[in-house]
C-alpha cells in the first residue's frame, strides 16, 4: 500500500539547492504515481521559536557568531546599498515564483495542528538538505517528532551538514533518529553519526536532484540562453577570496568572460570587482540555464558540484570550510566525489596552477556510469521505504 505521502522539506529557503532538492522530491514521487504534496510552514510559529531559543543559546559561541556575521552583514549592506537592495530583490522575486511549483497544503501555524494533519499519510519523507543542523534538530520540525509512532516516517538523503554534534544535543539526536522507520543519508560522515549517535543503521543515498535526468532538469530550466559569450560560471557561498583570484587567473589562460552569482548566502565586497557579469533576476530555473551553458564552473557549492555533475561541465570545487571547523560542510562533497569516481584533483585551494589543472581531464563516461548504479540503489531504497 502506497496511500498519500507528506514532504517535509526546505522548500521555501531563498537558496537554488534547497528548492531545487525539494522540487525534485516531488517529482520522483510524481514519476513513481505516488500521490504527495509539501507540508507548509512558512507561518509556523513553533518552527520559529524553536530557531530562536536555539540561536540564544549560541551567543558566546565565538565560531558561530563568526559564520553568521556574513549573513547579517548582506542584510546591513542591502540597507546601506539601495541597488544592492533592489538587486537581491529581483533574486528574491525569483524565487518566490519558482515556488508556485510546489503543491502546498495549506498553512500550519502549529506543531500541534502538524500532528493533527500527519494523521491523514500513509507516509511522511524528510529531506534532503542540512535539514539535521543543531539548530533544526532545536526547533523540532525536521525531526518529525509530531508525527505519531505508527506513520512511515523516512528520511531521504537528510545530511546533518556537519560531522560533529555538541553533546548537549546528542540525546535529542538519539530520540528522532530511533523514530525513524527508514533512514538514508547523503554523506558517509551521515551514515557514522546515525550509528554513533543512535546504534541506527543510515543507508548512504544520492542527492534527490541527481535522481533526475539531464532531460527533466532541461524542462525546468529557462529555454533562453542568457549569456551571449561563452563564461566561466562562479557560484560561491563562502567569503575565500582566493577562490575568485583563481577563477581570474582561468579567465586569464582561457580569455573567457567570468560571470558571478553575487552576495548568493553573506555580502563579499572583492565578489564585485572581480566579476565581467552579475546578473541578479536569476532564480532556480536561470541558475539551471547558467549552469547549462557554461564552459567552466567554480563553486564551493554541493549542489553547484551536484549540477556540474549532471550536466557533465568541467568543475574545479572549493572548500569552503577549513577541514578542523567543526561547522563544515565539506563531507557531503567528498562522498559525491568519491561516489562518482572523481580524484581530490577537482578539490582546489584557490592557489594551484591554472595550465596544470586545466589538464586535470574528468572522464564523464565512467562517472555517469558510476553515478548510474549509485542512482539505481538510491531509487530503490526510496520505493521500498514508501512501499512498505
Amino acid at each position: 500500500m502506497k496511500g498519500k505521502v507528506g514532504i517535509v522539506s526546505c522548500y521555501f529557503k531563498h537558496n537554488y539547492g534547497s528548492m531545487l532538492q525539494a522540487y525534485a522530491t516531488q517529482k520522483i514521487l510524481d514519476n513513481m504515481n505516488i500521490e504527495n504534496e509539501t507540508i507548509n510552514i512558512s507561518q509556523n510559529i513553533d518552527f520559529k521559536k524553536g530557531k530562536k531559543k536555539y540561536y540564544l543559546a549560541q551567543l558566546f559561541n565565538i565560531p558561530f557568531i563568526k559564520t553568521k556575521l556574513g549573513m547579517l552583514k548582506l542584510k546591513f549592506y542591502k540597507k546601506l546599498n539601495k541597488n544592492l537592495g533592489k538587486n537581491i530583490a529581483l533574486r528574491d522575486k525569483k524565487y518566490e515564483s519558482f515556488q508556485k511549483e510546489f503543491k502546498l497544503t495549506k498553512p500550519y501555524k502549529t506543531y500541534r495542528e502538524l500532528a493533527i494533519q500527519a494523521k491523514k499519510y500513509k507516509s511522511i519523507i524528510v529531506g534532503s538538505d542540512q535539514l539535521w543542523l543543531p539548530v533544526n534538530v532545536v526547533a523540532d520540525y525536521y525531526t518529525l517528532t509530531w508525527v505519531e509512532d505508527r506513520i512511515n516516517k523516512i528520511s531521504l538523503a537528510t545530511s546533518f551538514g556537519v560531522s560533529y554534534i555538541p553533546k548537549k544535543y546528542q540525546d535529542k539526536y538519539k530520540y528522532f533518529l530511533q523514530r525513524i522507520n527508514h533512514i538514508s543519508v547523503r554523506e558517509d560522515e551521515g551514515v557514522k553519526l546515525c550509528y554513533d549517535l543512535a546504534n541506527v543503521e543510515a543507508t548512504l543515498v544520492c542527492d534527490p536532484t541527481l535522481l533526475l535526468t539531464k532531460s527533466e532538469w532541461d524542462i525546468v530550466a529557462s529555454k533562453k540562453r542568457l549569456i551571449k559569450d561563452k563564461y566561466i560560471l562562479c557560484y560561491f557561498l563562502g567569503k575565500n577570496i582566493a577562490h575568485r583570484k583563481f577563477a581570474e587567473k582561468l579567465k586569464a589562460q582561457t580569455g573567457l568572460k567570468i560571470v558571478s552569482l553575487n552576495h548568493a548566502d553573506e555580502y563579499v565586497k572583492y565578489s564585485d570587482k572581480f566579476a565581467d557579469i552579475t546578473p541578479y533576476d536569476i532564480g532556480p530555473r536561470e541558475w539551471l540555464n547558467l549552469i547549462k551553458n557554461a564552459e567552466y564552473i567554480c563553486t564551493d557549492s554541493f549542489h553547484g558540484t551536484v549540477f556540474s555533475l549532471i550536466y557533465n561541465k568541467t568543475f574545479f570545487n572549493f572548500r569552503r570550510y577549513n577541514k578542523k571547523n567543526k561547522a563544515s560542510t565539506n563531507s557531503r562533497i567528498d562522498s559525491l566525489l568519491k561516489i562518482a569516481g572523481i580524484s581530490n584533483e577537482r578539490i582546489l585551494t584557490g592557489l594551484e596552477n591554472v595550465a596544470d589543472v586545466l589538464n586535470y581531464k574528468i572522464d564523464f563516461k565512467k562517472v555517469n556510469k558510476n553515478l548510474a548504479k549509485f542512482k539505481e540503489k538510491s531509487s530503490e531504497f526510496l520505493k521500498n521505504s514508501v512501499e512498505e
